[in-house]
């Protein structure tokens, strides 16, 4: 008896089931079947270590797995839009020395790596940064636990337009967070500041050639919005640690790591240059060539970042266009005039004539499919600065 009434109730429940779900789904006897959705495909993520580095939301903005005081496997993952994960950490620096890494995305000029358009093609001079001139939005997710970090914005001023390498004006940061026990660089010289609706204590210290500033907020946050760097610029301009003739190139916004760190997340971030940006700017003026035959697994793209009576700046990024791994590339172009590089990093050069060859340095020949790397250079020139017709990449 108990066995029967169980079979009943089941097959009661399995009738009840099914005709929840033909009501559920609209059908009727006869009727045509549901229609099927399809699933969108999932999007392609990118892995960078070390010192590598990816365009994202159509070159905008560009992620960075800035690896530069550790040798610890350390690795970031990106989909292509504007942020990134910290897919892995093996950083185990002391805390109270430098971070081993900072992981970030940036819109700007980094040591020459410029992103394309915004502050790339227009950076703002520091008395031209009025309120509301350029402003940033951020969000972050932030796991916690033991790790030892920072969550801060790093943006740069320098003393011209452009520069190849360390930015020689000033370093601005804005500590939102930090996990474990780290402190800025330097000493703290105010505290409880009040600016654009958000409260900090100020730090500061002299590095070898620039100073270090940085705001951290009294109030740990995991996301800001429209956060205005003029405002903080002109507090630093009143305090003496950047002047009003410098430049504003870049803004990144990442995390420091000094241990661990995997699964911080930038979840969106964006830089919006209003107005009309006083004082000299750099021209880009980009010249994309393919793989040197159909079946190159990279590309090469030049472009000319900067640029002064009888020299210029130059850039060409590396992208590996395959869908396996490169370990080594090669670059070649002819110039068009009598162009001649008279410096070139992240990269080795030979130019016989107007020829050069570019091979990979040891540090930066690895690329995942997707992924990119930048050479850049500075050269002289007289008469006309034309860009090479075409850039091979093997």
């Amino acid at each position: 008896m108990t066995r029967s009434r169980y079979a009943l109730t089941i097959a009661a429940t399995l009738l009840l089931a099914l005709g929840t779900f033909l009501a559920a789904r609209a059908i009727s006897p006869g009727g045509p079947p549901p229609a099927l959705t399809a699933n969108p495909a999932a999007a392609v993520t990118t892995s960078l270590c070390q010192q590598q580095t990816a365009p994202v939301s159509g070159g905008t903005y560009t992620v960075q797995n800035n690896e530069f005081d550790s040798s610890a496997p350390e690795c970031v993952s990106t989909d292509g839009s504007a942020g990134f994960t910290v897919a892995s950490s093996s950083i185990g620096n002391a805390t109270n020395g430098s971070p081993g890494a900072y992981p970030s995305i940036y819109q700007g000029c980094h040591w020459g790596n410029c992103s394309s358009g915004g502050l790339s093609a227009h950076p703002v001079v520091v008395s031209a940064l009025t309120p509301g001139m350029v402003t940033t939005s951020w969000s972050t997710t932030q796991p916690g636990g033991s790790s030892a970090y920072d969550v801060a914005y790093d943006i740069w001023f320098n003393q011209t337009p452009t520069t190849t390498g360390q930015p020689n004006g000033s370093e601005l940061m804005v500590w939102l967070n930090h996990n474990g026990s780290v402190q800025p660089f330097g000493s703290e010289v105010a505290s409880n500041v009040t600016l654009g609706g958000h409260t900090y204590n100020i730090w500061q210290g002299a590095q070898s050639s620039w100073d270090t500033v940085t705001y951290e907020m009294t109030s740990p946050a995991t996301s800001v919005a429209n956060l205005d760097v003029g405002t903080l610029a002109q507090d630093m301009v009143s305090r003496g640690y950047t002047k009003s003739s410098w430049y504003l190139i870049d803004v990144e916004a990442g995390f420091e790591l000094w241990q661990g760190g995997a699964g911080l997340t930038t979840n969106s971030f964006s830089v919006t240059v209003n107005g009309s940006p006083t004082g000299p700017a750099p021209t880009p003026t980009p010249t994309s060539a393919g793989p040197a035959s159909p079946g190159a697994a990279c590309s090469g793209t030049y472009s000319v970042v900067g640029s002064w009576p009888g020299g210029f700046q130059g850039q060409v990024v590396v992208t590996n266009t395959g869908s396996a791994s490169l370990s080594t590339w090669q670059l070649g172009w002819t110039f068009p005039g009598n162009q001649a590089i008279s410096n070139l990093w992240n990269g080795n050069r030979t130019q016989s004539g107007s020829t050069v060859t570019v091979t990979n340095a040891s540090y930066n020949g690895t690329l995942a499919p997707g992924a990119s790397t930048t050479v850049g250079f500075t050269a002289t020139y007289s008469g006309s600065n034309t860009a090479p017709s075409s850039v091979s990449c093997q």
